[in-house]
């Protein structure tokens, strides 16, 4: 009997052990998969926040700052879920709600200035790239309207061309003015083929396809006249080494 019992209570330990380390384990799970949630949400918001910071160099519509403020409003509410006793997380979250509220300034939503240096370009690209991307995962969310988004990506779209095209003009009128006229063709003719391939027609893609064509002339002339002129230099120095040659000798 005393047997018996000692047998059951062994028993019943072994099943106490194994249900307390299951519990264990599923409580760490639990953690596991709560850090890993709140780490994704802490991303989502530094992303959100560096496309906000961009928006200084980045010409961004109501539209857009309204879907980054929402994002990030989104995120804090689901961390704050995750760790409800957090009065950081709590205070954020209400300023994250505030600014939702709050009036957007979009005064220079359409203007554009390039940077000086091509380091500073590639961050404007970069960053132009960053905020499509947020705009079209937040669409595939449903978060986003899809008149909203599609309108939106059109204007980044044309907003990444104008940089493009921009930036190798200015290039070709810098290299120009150093008097580097085949750099500068290069530049002008790939800006060219950037208008060219362009499917739609607008103002802005027909006046500088003229300006890019003006341009090219202007070199194509420029060049023909250095060549003519080259040309004439070593014309007329091969004339002068033959008066040399066949001049009469002197005589001593």
């Amino acid at each position: 009997m005393i047997v018996s019992i000692i047998i059951m209570l062994i028993v019943a330990l072994i099943v106490i052990a194994l249900w307390v380390s299951a519990v264990q384990q599923h409580k760490e799970k639990q953690e596991a998969e709560r850090r890993k949630e709140l780490t994704k949400q802490k991303k989502i918001i530094e992303e959100s926040e560096d496309v906000l910071l961009n928006s200084a160099n980045i010409p961004m519509s109501e539209s857009a700052y309204r879907v980054i403020q929402r994002r990030i409003y989104d995120a804090l509410t689901s961390m704050v879920q995750l760790s409800p006793t957090s009065k950081e997380l709590k205070n954020r979250l209400n300023e994250a709600k505030t600014r939702m509220s709050s009036a957007v300034d979009t005064s220079k939503s359409e203007s554009l200035a390039l940077p000086d240096n091509d380091k500073q370009l590639i961050a404007l690209i970069q960053g132009i790239k960053k905020l499509r991307a947020v705009l079209r995962s937040e669409h595939g969310k449903g978060k986003v309207d899809s008149q909203i988004f599609v309108a939106e990506d059109k204007r980044l779209e044309k907003l990444q061309l104008k940089i493009n095209i921009e930036s190798q003009i200015k290039r070709g009128l810098s290299a120009r003015s150093a008097n580097m006229v085949g750099s500068a063709r290069q530049y002008f003719e790939k800006a060219y083929a950037t208008v060219s391939s362009v499917a739609h027609s607008d103002d802005y893609i027909n006046s500088k396809r003229q300006e890019l064509e003006g341009y090219l002339e202007e070199i194509s002339t420029e060049l023909k006249v250095s060549n003519a002129t080259a040309l004439k230099k070593k014309n007329e120095q091969e004339q002068d080494d033959l008066d040399v040659l066949f001049a009469p000798k002197k005589k001593w």
